[in-house]
């Protein structure tokens, strides 16, 4: 699944070449594609004439920001990959992908096409004056960005204080910290010298400290590098991301450590896979 860094590389693709691009057709070929409206005909009513003016981003969850032609507020076209979902700026011509789900043309011969393979993501128009987390439910259950200031040291000894569950497991809560997934959450561990099954209530202020950091630098790493490719993900050209190549433990079960040479270890943690290093993690 596309976590924080490939999420940004998109967003930062689209903030460069959809503003002032008017949307001008589309086509949805899979209807479950669209969260809403529900309704293909209503969907693209609500997006066509507007103008994408900008691209936000808010944990895994992307808004194209858009504005109607007399310059008033078009609403949000909101995006989530889920796990396979791709976002490609492409000519109109291009041959249609056999998982494509959704095509919208806009101005000067451009095409911003979803393709799914696995039918996951969801795209909504949310009407504007309306707040997207009120459309976009999952929006209300995020906390704070890793690069906010209020995701603070103070922040996380505090959330993390009562909890018994294993520090891997609270990483990938979206609640406590936004964007994180499988891939950060194992890198971030390995910089910060913690195991995965770590009790979160047994992490001491010092070590509380590195792992704060271990998470800012590995997510500004894999941004720096274009997002992670392992299976689906791509970035708005179809380019693979290049972070993979220089992961620390994750998907390297049984490769040595970068550091001290000692195998990699996964195990299974919650029903997802954890990578550590025996030696360099305690």
């Amino acid at each position: 699944m596309p976590e924080l860094p490939e999420v940004e590389t998109v967003r930062r693709g689209l903030a460069r070449v959809t503003p002032g691009h008017r949307l001008e057709g589309g086509e949805v070929l899979l209807l479950r594609a669209i969260a809403y409206p529900t309704d293909e005909t209503a969907f693209l009513a609500g997006l066509i004439g507007s103008t994408l003016t900008d691209w936000h981003r808010r944990g895994k969850y992307l808004l194209g920001q858009l504005n109607r032609a007399d310059g008033s507020p078009g609403g949000y076209l909101g995006v989530h990959l889920r796990m396979t979902g791709q976002l490609l700026w492409l000519d109109p011509k291009t041959p249609v992908q056999t998982h494509c789900r959704v095509r919208l043309w806009l101005s000067e011969n451009h095409e911003l096409r979803y393709v799914d393979q696995r039918t996951f993501g969801r795209l909504w128009w949310v009407p504007p004056g309306v707040a997207p987390e009120s459309i976009m439910t999952g929006l209300q259950l995020l906390g704070p960005e890793p690069f906010d200031d209020s995701f603070s040291v103070a922040y996380l000894r505090q959330r993390l204080a009562r909890s018994r569950r294993p520090i891997k497991n609270a990483l990938l809560d979206q609640a406590l910290v936004a964007g994180i997934g499988n891939i950060y959450a194992d890198e971030a561990l390995f910089l910060s010298g913690l195991r995965p099954l770590t009790p979160s209530d047994r992490i001491g202020p010092q070590r509380l400290q590195r792992l704060h950091s271990a998470i800012r630098k590995v997510l500004t790493t894999s941004i720096e590098s274009g997002g992670t490719t392992f299976s689906d993900y791509r970035d708005i050209y179809g380019i693979n991301g290049n972070y993979g190549g220089v992961a620390w433990v994750y998907d390297r079960d049984g490769e040595p450590c970068r550091i001290c040479s000692t195998p990699i270890r996964r195990l299974k943690l919650a029903g997802r896979s954890a990578h550590y290093c025996p030696q360099c993690q305690r």
